[in-house]
């Protein structure tokens, strides 16, 4: 007996969803559960793990986002450049000064699959620190969180 995977047809995979959300007051961890799950495609019935099957998600007002406990004075970013003792540290609140779309940004990015299809989900995320964005265009369905 062998196993065949599952293949979606071109019909299910071809309507993508535009959804708005709202960031002001959420909570920053279960904000980027609920995106990152849209963004893979996990909510629809026709989902396959080894297909880009998601929807795109706007963020707004990513400078609202709410952190529970001393997230704001203890949780750091670390990057390291490749060079010997080129550790770079910043706090959440150098962060949120600078770039405040960063903070979602690596939320949802933590909570997307290391694979080939990261690079991919991850395009159709669009963050904005306030409430102005480009994609008027689009049918936003306002999701709530």
């Amino acid at each position: 007996m062998t196993l065949k995977t599952h293949t979606p047809k071109m019909e299910s995979r071809a309507d993508k969803k535009w959804f708005l959300v709202d960031a002001e007051g959420k909570t920053l961890g279960r904000l980027a559960t609920q995106v990152a799950v849209i963004l893979r495609g996990k909510s629809k019935p026709a989902f396959a793990p080894h297909l880009d099957m998601g929807d795109y998600v706007v963020v707004i007002n990513a400078d609202k986002i709410r952190l529970t406990g001393q997230k704001e004075d203890q949780k750091e970013y670390i990057h390291h450049t490749g060079y010997l003792g080129h550790l770079r540290r910043k706090s959440m609140k150098d962060v949120r000064a600078k770039n405040p779309t960063r903070i979602v940004e690596e939320a949802v990015a933590g909570m997307v699959p290391r694979n080939r299809l990261k690079k991919f989900i991850m395009e159709k995320l669009k963050v904005y620190a306030g409430t102005d964005h480009p994609h008027g265009g689009q049918k936003l369905e306002p999701l709530s969180i």
